[in-house]
């Protein structure tokens, strides 16, 4: 394996939809700033070591090698991962527990999840390829309920209702911006 042509072709079309999906919903900054941390060496030689193409890099990575350092990296940097809040929970007994997000990351955690899956399935992406992507793994998560309430709010009205409409509901309503 190993291109790191291909890995920077995909790496940037995905950067370049969730930027386009969070400027929809007025998140221009979050849009311009979305997972540059990939293009350092830290991640992009090991995405390119590991690109497949059809997936990401980090899951052959971790076969491979039993770890992701790109991914270990790249969730302690980017802030739209529910794998970054996660922390010691006082209310859990300090067991392990997902932190409530904030809705701006977790609404670019939307668009990122939508974006990933355009980019991966090309011209097999249907707005239901999100919520089967997530309920795939959502039984392992740890995530805030409420986190997880918003964020299955919006995969589900994606499924059923469309991009423009969860886009539109997610920007007056989630983000409260006219």
């Amino acid at each position: 394996m190993g291109d790191w042509r291909g890995h920077l072709k995909t790496i940037t079309a995905h950067k370049l939809r969730v930027m386009e999906l969070c400027f929809r919903v007025g998140l221009y900054r979050q849009g311009l700033l979305h997972d540059l941390s990939k293009y350092g060496p830290t991640e992009f030689l090991v995405g390119a070591k590991y690109y497949q193409g059809d997936h990401s890099p980090n899951e052959a990575e971790r076969l491979a090698t039993g770890v992701s350092s790109a991914w270990l990296h790249h969730k302690g940097r980017n802030k739209h991962h529910l794998e970054y809040w996660i922390d010691y929970a006082p209310e859990l007994d300090y067991h392990m527990g997902g932190m409530e997000m904030p809705v701006k990351y977790v609404a670019e955690m939307f668009c990122d999840r939508v974006a990933a899956s355009k980019t991966y399935l090309g011209d097999r992406y249907t707005d239901a390829s999100p919520w089967e992507y997530y309920a795939h793994s959502a039984d392992h998560y740890i995530i805030h309920p409420k986190t997880q309430a918003l964020l299955e709010k919006l995969l589900l009205m994606l499924r059923d209702k469309g991009e423009d409409k969860t886009l539109d509901y997610i920007r007056r309503e989630v983000l409260k911006k006219k």
